[in-house]
């Protein structure tokens, strides 16, 4: 996919907020001092009295977010996955979560690919955190557009939404006018032979190495699982029933992530062999976003090279 457009999503993100806040006047925005990075600074720009900074005080951003959504607005959260979900996850869990609240937590410059800014941000814990919350939807698009989608999807659902968004460019391949359904996966490539389910920029590089595999005579189904919580379990078991074979392929942990989400479902419900591609119960350290993402195999070569041990 070297020569399609990448965008990062977060850039989605800022654009959805800008288009919703003009629909919408009951939008308001917090940021924890990071207004550049996230992307909410295009909703300021168009909109500044619906704005507010908290500076680096993501636990009081969080609290100030609850109330506003207590008030009868739609509040939508940012900063760092994790800050986000790491430094706020108390007023996160007590405020938003136990309360049920209408907010929209965008976090960004998640997983390995945040890069040079190493191990203290490269948050990949934030899927587990999240999910443990009682009631929280938990999601990560694949590229620019299906974040726009997902961010105008996440304001219509009433209660808290957590959603994460990358640093890096990853190729665009929705349509624009994608329509989003929280809990519904998509089918982007059919096979028989195995199952790959990804997220986030791991979706790109599965269908990579489906079309890699193709050569190889494997037949590879590529399932795009953006909302990790609520699972679309139908989808799954029906990979899993069609294929018999199901790998996992995420940006995150291999611990508490949507590998582990789709086990527990296989595990009750349809028994069948998996192999999780993620992090490995390790942290991550500084470099360039795509040497690192290589480093810890979350690239199609060794999502191929899986598949291929896997199919033998």
């Amino acid at each position: 996919m070297a020569d399609v457009k990448k965008i990062a999503t977060r850039d989605g993100y800022g654009e959805a907020l800008k288009e919703l806040g003009a629909l919408h006047d009951d939008i308001v925005v917090f940021d924890a001092d990071l207004a550049g990075s996230t992307k909410t600074g295009v909703f300021r720009k168009a909109f500044p009295e619906r704005h507010f900074n908290c500076g680096i005080a993501e636990g009081n951003m969080m609290a100030a977010a609850a109330g506003a959504a207590a008030m009868g607005l739609v509040a939508f959260a940012s900063s760092f996955a994790m800050f986000a979900a790491g430094r706020g996850f108390e007023q996160v869990r007590n405020s938003i979560g136990y309360t049920r609240l209408n907010v929209k937590i965008g976090a960004s410059h998640g997983g390995i690919s945040v890069g040079e800014d190493g191990a203290s941000h490269q948050c990949c814990e934030d899927f587990a955190l999240m999910r443990s919350i009682p009631g929280m939807v938990v999601m990560s698009p694949a590229d620019a557009v299906e974040a726009k989608a997902m961010v105008k999807a996440a304001y219509e659902r009433q209660g808290p939404v957590y959603m994460r968004f990358g640093r890096s460019g990853v190729p665009v391949f929705h349509e624009e006018g994608f329509v989003f359904r929280i809990g519904k996966g998509e089918t982007l490539r059919e096979g028989t032979d195995v199952a790959i389910l990804a997220n986030g920029l791991l979706v790109a590089e599965a269908v990579e190495a489906a079309d890699a595999l193709a050569q190889a005579g494997i037949s590879a189904r590529v399932v795009n699982l953006s909302t990790i919580k609520p699972l679309d379990e139908e989808l799954v078991l029906q990979a899993a029933r069609e294929c018999g074979k199901i790998i996992t392929c995420e940006e995150h942990s291999i611990i508490g992530g949507l590998g582990e989400a789709v086990c527990a479902l296989l595990s009750e419900k349809c028994p069948t062999p998996v192999r999780r591609i993620g992090v490995n119960d390790e942290f991550g350290y500084s470099g360039p976003a795509g040497e690192l993402l290589k480093r810890f195999g979350l690239c199609a070569e060794h999502i191929a090279q899986v598949a291929k041990d896997f199919c033998k």
